[in-house]
């Protein structure tokens, strides 16, 4: 075939994409009775190992745009999750924190990496295979994710 560059079974973004899916998709019994999304669970992931931090951090640890980063944090506000406030040498910059119902939510959270490693292990996926998957994943994100970087000083 003339294009067989384009046939599904050559497509890394497929199964990257496929595989993003898959996951989110594990995380949501875990998560529906939080009352959260993935992406809110992310940003408390973030708050959860520093507190107070201004919202294009949590952008950046995040690899998400301030148009993305800015309406989740609104969201998560107004579910009493988080709370900002602006810095006093620049008051253009909001620091997000975790309010008592965002701390406490950590705990409710706690057990959610082991019931999803469980639920891995169920489906034929070996703690070895996650782990391996880790290193290459971090890789791959970091050139990808600096090659965006210089594209858009170019």
């Amino acid at each position: 075939m003339a294009y067989e560059q384009l046939e599904l079974r050559h497509q890394l973004c497929f199964r990257l994409y496929t595989a993003s899916r898959l996951i989110t998709q594990a995380y949501e019994p875990y998560l529906k009775p939080l009352g959260i999304t993935y992406t809110q669970y992310l940003v408390l992931l973030v708050l959860w190992e520093k507190d107070n931090q201004p919202v294009n951090d949590i952008g950046k640890k995040l690899l998400l745009g301030i148009n993305t980063t800015s309406p989740l944090i609104k969201r998560m506000e107004v579910l009493g999750l988080v709370a900002r406030h602006g810095n006093d040498a620049d008051k253009r910059q909001q620091w997000v924190y975790l309010t008592p119902k965002g701390k406490q939510m950590k705990e409710d959270a706690a057990n959610i990496p082991n019931c999803l490693a469980k639920q891995m292990l169920k489906s034929g996926v070996a703690p070895e295979e996650m782990f391996k998957m880790i290193p290459l994943l971090d890789e791959f994100i970091s050139k990808m994710s600096a090659k965006e970087k210089q594209d858009t000083v170019e």
